[in-house]
């Protein structure tokens, strides 16, 4: 992991980050932040060199003030750049030093929200993925080691804590990462829960005021959890439930994230095709991100109570696998006729649902976080998560959240006339309806096991929580650690509120 420190003195790494925009009357413009530089001679050098400013821009370009000076795009020069503009210009930066030991950042922070972005996107971008490697381990460069951030806000009361904060933040994203790129023949159910519950311990387990229970699959079949039993009996690894509850001593609010954990999915008896389906090991990401969320809380002693739910299941195909037309019992009672094995993950999240519901009925909130649907990436692509809702008022308290914390989710209705979709002649419902508006289907099947009074928000991060093409900004190739952040930030904002 990466260590930061802020500095508002001389550079004494031998790499140095600073930024460029794209100049509108032609060439680029140097935005050092704090640090004073030899401007005309870099510019110089940097139209030699063809430099354009833009966004993921990386310039390198030897100095005599230090070794090396690493240009990151800021994209349009501008009087004030954007907190996300910055975290993702680190993050680029941070991305291009691997193999560097120490590097300097000199970016705009002309406040602590820009500082904190800063120290965010350095830390988030200085990630790798090794743990399978081989013969060719050695020759992968190791991550960025230590960030120091030049600002003039260094010696600030608060800036510390906005560097520890930015590292706890890398943490737990950098754990969610791992555990989407772990291969399905390594991260099952089990190993799951015994991974995240050896990082609980981490954090500082019952002193940290963390609690973890794990259902097995013996108690999931005799307490009547048939959504989780129905998705994993036909996988030779077993389902598991995992909740982590975090307990302050005087919560101001009392929230439950549910996570859609399915550590492979292929799709069960209605198999996937065999093109794309590598990237279905990243079906847990909505459990990781929980697991990863609730920890950050409590190692930022946030007072805001939290449990994350982990439904945990492998959809393969066997002779015990669910079939279509096959009806379950969700735990509460509730039948469902399963159409689709394929649409796996919601029968998971139902139980966890009615589960979380039933262990604390007097919630502020519950959001579940899902790669649910294929629509959702039709609908709002790659970097883009959909937001649904019973509850405008606590959907706008997640989206500000999203937004500082840098994460795109974008609202998304639920429309009514969609949920006879989901009627089923000999269950209460289908786990299957209308193909178009898939996304919003999706979320109203998942509505049916809300409480109406409850605040409830639906998160799809199909698309965003795994990055199949070039990395960019602070986000690599793989697992990305979405969700995790907003969750943290809306703690965060309803804490002092």
């Amino acid at each position: 992991m990466s260590k930061i420190r802020l500095s508002d003195g001389i550079i004494k790494d031998d790499v140095l980050v600073i930024g460029i925009a794209s100049n509108p009357k032609g060439g680029v413009a140097i935005e050092a932040g704090d640090l004073s530089v030899d401007t005309k001679a870099l510019l110089a050098l940097l139209s030699d060199m063809g430099a354009t400013g833009k966004v993921d821009e990386i310039v390198k370009i030897p100095s005599s003030f230090v070794r090396i000076i690493v240009f990151t795009g800021l994209g349009a020069k501008s009087s004030s750049y954007n907190h996300e503009i910055l975290r993702r210009a680190a993050g680029a930066a941070s991305r291009a030093l691997d193999g560097t030991k120490s590097a300097t950042f000199a970016l705009p922070t002309p406040n602590q929200e820009s500082l904190a972005a800063v120290a965010e996107g350095a830390a988030l971008g200085a990630y790798a993925f090794t743990e399978f490697r081989g013969s060719s381990k050695s020759d992968q460069r190791a991550p960025l080691t230590n960030i120091t951030i030049h600002s003039s806000l260094a010696a600030k009361k608060d800036s510390k804590d906005v560097a520890e904060r930015a590292e706890i933040i890398a943490q737990y994203t950098h754990l969610v990462r791992d555990l989407i790129n772990t291969p399905p023949s390594h991260l099952t159910p089990d190993s799951f829960t015994k991974k995240v519950s050896a990082a609980v311990k981490s954090a500082g387990g019952a002193k940290a005021r963390l609690k973890v229970t794990i259902w097995d699959e013996k108690q999931l079949k005799s307490q009547g959890f048939g959504g989780i039993i129905g998705v994993g009996q036909g996988s030779a690894n077993p389902p598991r439930l995992m909740h982590i509850s975090y307990s302050p001593l005087k919560p101001k609010k009392s929230y439950a994230f549910v996570g859609k954990g399915i550590t492979f999915d292929t799709g069960g008896l209605a198999l996937k095709p065999a093109q794309g389906m590598e990237a279905m090991k990243s079906d847990m990401s909505g459990a990781a991100a929980v697991c990863a969320a609730v920890l950050a809380i409590a190692t930022l002693k946030l007072p805001i109570a939290i449990d994350a739910w982990a439904p945990l299941a492998e959809n393969m195909v066997s002779d015990n696998a669910t079939r279509p037309s096959d009806i379950i019992t969700i735990f509460g009672g509730k039948t469902v006729e399963v159409l689709n094995p394929d649409a796996e993950g919601r029968l998971v999240l139902a139980d966890a649902l009615m589960k979380a519901q039933k262990v604390n009925p007097k919630l502020d909130g519950i959001i579940d976080v899902a790669t649910l649907t294929g629509a959702q990436v039709v609908a709002l692509g790659t970097r883009t998560s959909a937001a649904m809702t019973n509850n405008e008022t606590f959907r706008e308290e997640f989206l500000n959240a999203s937004a500082l914390s840098g994460e795109a989710f974008w609202p998304m209705p639920l429309p009514e006339e969609l949920r006879a979709s989901l009627d089923s002649p000999v269950a209460d419902i289908a786990n299957l309806g209308d193909r178009m508006g898939g996304m919003l289907v999706a979320g109203l099947f998942l509505k049916d096991f809300i409480n109406p009074q409850l605040p409830w928000l639906h998160l799809d991060i199909a698309g965003p929580a795994f990055n199949d093409a070039k990395a960019h900004g602070y986000t690599p190739v793989g697992g990305t650690g979405v969700a995790m952040r907003s969750l943290l930030v809306l703690a965060e904002q309803a804490s002092v509120r």
